[in-house]
């Protein structure tokens, strides 16, 4: 229903209104500190304003103010994929609300579980274009597994807790509850507990025996097996069922980006990561197979290449828990839909024998040995790869290092050179592809994980995306170590355009005008220029024993391109190397 603008233009959001106790925003912290959340993200602003006086007036639950609301929806999605709980952040009408929508995207592209609690303007003013009035609910359709606008105090602990199943509920994601200033004033009263029945509202599908059974058969008779795998491995926490699997049947493992770490990148089984800047061999192993076991993957384009060349010799056996992947990109003749434990604890428990791989996986290691990963080791320069090999020596004992990455060549060159060997260690944006991702994510793990090392590899692009935020690193006690490699502009685009547009470059030079340690010493943090090896080693010593948030600003060769690389419509396997010597 339509109102009068001028009866309700006295009625803004910025009006105070004492709040009561037990209010509808009490309801909502209640209902947070029921499902067990520790901390949220987020900024006030004039229609959330009764959920922070209820803040004010006391909760379990820390909240990080940001300094955008992009900033808080990363910071959400860096504590969610480095705990495995759900993110919560909180933002205003309007404005706070839209600049949410980037990260809720790029939530639903990798399947990090997000509940986003929204201001609204009040009820009677919905419909009017009142002051900062937005249909978020409406905005975000496509990008969340479901949105709420709730115009009724009485129902905010039953839909919170429904927005929390879901979210963490089979495929994981973000989900949206959209709350009208005057809802969160209303009396209500208070969530105590979580209700059992959202607890079992999305009972999880459990695999089939005989599609498990086929697998298991079909990996009895293989002769060329790999096992591709994506990041459901990581939310589905199946890390150990995997290794068991791949062990027991002697199965070479190739993971994806967003799996990095979901099996021991320094296990003799592990070979390396497929795709567009992936390792050769583990493209030449996808390509020869004859039997891909892709698991909680969803043969995404930057993997895959030419689609009609990817694995053409191989029977495809899909294991996930969203049935809509199935078949959606490549015909699966074994698909097996469930919780990847249960059904990789099933194929082990099926398998009556082994295939005989040994001269597979010798196969795999000569491949590995005439394709390494190289790059000019002579350089008089800092090369990127350099920059990344001294930071993995340095850090690799330590016993909990968290990475997280913007995007762009920083990216794919933190995927080749650092090595992880836990799952959850290292956060990067990939479906969506999000510069400026990597820092706050960086805090939100820190968050999580306060005993951790948290560090995060950006370009100077990316990190110029959400800076800001080291403010609220240094502000909240979040620790966190960025290390920029700074190599004066927007690297993959620049390498796009010199390989396919005949080295026309147009707007991707940054070096002019940014002294990013200045940048990071102005928001408060340690602030560091390396502009050689050498430097490097006591910069990153400083970083780690000064206690507080810090940039090293690493300056590195202009101009360097990423390989190898799948050329766009090219077959996987056909991959571009680096062309020196």
């Amino acid at each position: 229903m339509l109102h009068d603008r001028a009866a309700v233009a006295a009625d803004t959001s910025s009006d105070p209104i004492p709040a009561p106790h037990a209010n509808g925003a009490d309801t909502i912290l209640r209902t947070f500190e029921a499902e067990g959340v520790e901390v949220c993200f987020g900024i006030p602003g004039g229609a959330v304003l009764p959920l922070y006086d209820a803040i004010a007036r006391g909760t379990t639950v820390r909240h990080v103010l940001a300094r955008h609301e992009q900033g808080a929806g990363h910071m959400a999605e860096g504590y969610a994929r480095a705990s495995g709980r759900v993110g919560v952040t909180i933002a205003t009408s309007g404005p706070g609300a839209t600049n949410l929508v980037t990260p809720i995207a790029n939530a639903m592209m990798d399947s990090t579980p997000l509940v986003c609690v929204t201001g609204q303007v009040r009820t009677a003013a919905i419909g009017t274009d009142a002051f900062q009035e937005c249909d978020i609910v409406g905005v975000t359709v496509p990008l969340v597994k479901h949105s709420w606008q709730v115009r009724d105090a009485a129902e905010l602990a039953d839909v919170l807790h429904e927005a929390f199943a879901l979210a963490r509920g089979g495929r994981p994601g973000p989900v949206l509850v959209d709350v009208p200033r005057d809802v969160q004033e209303a009396p209500a009263g208070v969530a105590g507990s979580v209700p059992r029945a959202f607890v079992e509202r999305l009972p999880e599908r459990a695999p089939d025996a005989a599609a498990v059974a086929a697998v298991a058969r079909a990996i009895e008779a293989a002769e060329r097996p790999v096992l591709y795998v994506g990041g459901g491995v990581v939310h589905a926490e199946a890390a150990a069922e995997l290794r068991a699997l791949a062990e027991r049947a002697r199965i070479p493992v190739v993971t994806t980006l967003m799996a990095k770490g979901a099996f021991p990148e320094s296990h003799e089984l592990f070979f390396g990561w497929p795709g567009m800047h992936g390792a050769r061999w583990a493209n030449l192993a996808i390509d020869g197979a004859d039997l891909v076991l892709a698991v909680g993957a969803r043969f995404d384009d930057r993997v895959t290449g030419r689609l009609d060349a990817f694995a053409r010799a191989a029977t495809i056996a899909h294991f996930d828990v969203d049935p809509y992947e199935l078949g959606k990109v490549r015909h699966a003749e074994l698909p097996v839909v469930g919780p990847l434990r249960p059904a990789l604890a099933g194929v082990r428990a099926a398998l009556r024998g082994a295939p005989r791989t040994d001269a597979w996986l010798d196969r795999l290691r000569a491949w590995r040995a005439r394709h390494p990963l190289r790059y000019d080791e002579a350089a008089a320069t800092l090369k990127p790869q350099r920059a990344l090999e001294l930071l993995d020596a340095a850090l690799r004992d330590r016993p909990d290092v968290v990475w997280s990455t913007g995007v762009g060549q920083h990216q794919m060159w933190a995927m080749q050179y650092l090595r992880c060997e836990r799952p959850r260690s290292f956060l990067t944006s990939g479906g969506h592809g999000t510069m400026g991702f990597g820092l706050p994510a960086a805090i939100g793990a820190r968050a999580a994980r306060p005993d951790a090392t948290v560090v995060c590899v950006d370009g100077d692009g990316s990190f110029q995306m959400t800076p800001q935020e080291l403010a609220t690193a240094v502000a909240e006690g979040l620790p966190v170590i960025v290390v920029i490699l700074n190599n004066g502009g927007l690297g993959m685009v620049h390498q796009w355009q010199t390989m396919f547009y005949e080295q026309r470059l147009s707007h991707v030079d940054l070096a002019r005008p940014a002294d990013l340690a200045l940048v990071a010493r102005g928001f408060g943090a340690l602030g560091l220029t390396v502009r050689s090896e050498a430097e490097l080693a006591p910069a990153l010593d400083e970083a780690l024993a000064c206690g507080r948030a810090a940039v090293l600003d690493v300056h590195v060769e202009r101009g360097e391109a990423c390989y190898p690389m799948i050329v766009p419509g090219a077959p996987a396997a056909e991959m571009l190397e680096w062309p020196g010597p």
